[in-house]
């Protein structure tokens, strides 16, 4: 598979061990499969950057694939909740992070690679306003899966890192690509302030209702 790596330098030769721990999956190497959203993640409003390409054999690797319909948002959530600091103000925080904890853990000690949902500042403000109990679990889903915010594939282990070859470079132009992504990002944000409070499952509901992993109504 050809994976991309989206940053204000080059990267030619990546490195286990390297990074930060706080980041959205914790340490690790983070690519994407979408050299456009790679594009977009290497640039600022003000800043150009590059998109590195590699070459990655995954075969034989434990992917965790939080996209996949063997987990549902709040998996994703969980995994989020344990390296990423939300707003405490929240009455009901406490007792969505115990909630999901409990019912929504993922077995990522031993996987080799994640893929799922990257918590930008619009996906992060979403989950921020699920967990304020402002946003409704369909709600929550829909606009991340129709606002083509981009999935990122994170290299987690030493065994993984051997399987990744640097391919080349490309240059990425902050004035050709960060205003699309800026209105692309925007109308994701209107639409959600627009639904919050619309109809749905909201996260005292779901506490309250003790609802699993397997409930189809998280499908």
């Amino acid at each position: 598979m050809r994976i991309y790596h989206g940053a204000k330098q080059i990267v030619r030769e990546p490195r286990f061990g390297i990074g930060r721990s706080y980041n959205d999956f914790g340490l690790g190497f983070y690519c994407t499969e979408n050299e456009e959203r790679a594009d977009e993640w290497a640039v600022t409003a003000s800043d150009n950057g590059f998109v590195s390409v590699y070459a990655f054999n995954d075969t034989g690797l434990r992917i965790i694939d939080l996209a996949s319909s063997q987990y549902t948002i709040l998996h994703w959530l969980s995994l989020l909740m344990n390296y990423r600091e939300f707003d405490s103000s929240s009455s009901s925080l406490h007792q969505a992070r115990e909630y999901i904890a409990r019912n929504f853990p993922v077995d990522y000690q031993s996987c080799d690679c994640i893929s799922g949902y990257r918590a930008d500042d619009v996906s992060f403000t979403l989950a921020q306003m699920f967990l304020n109990n402002e946003l409704s679990f369909q709600e929550l889903q829909r606009n991340l899966r129709s606002g083509d915010l981009g999935l990122q594939f994170v290299l987690k282990s030493n065994r993984a890192f051997e399987r990744i070859s640097y391919v080349g470079y490309t240059a990425a132009s902050s004035r050709d690509i960060y205003p699309a992504k800026s209105s692309r990002e925007m109308s994701v944000l209107m639409n959600a302030y627009k639904t919050a409070g619309a109809p749905g499952l909201y996260i005292n509901d779901l506490i309250r209702e003790e609802v699993k992993a397997y409930d189809a109504r998280l499908q």
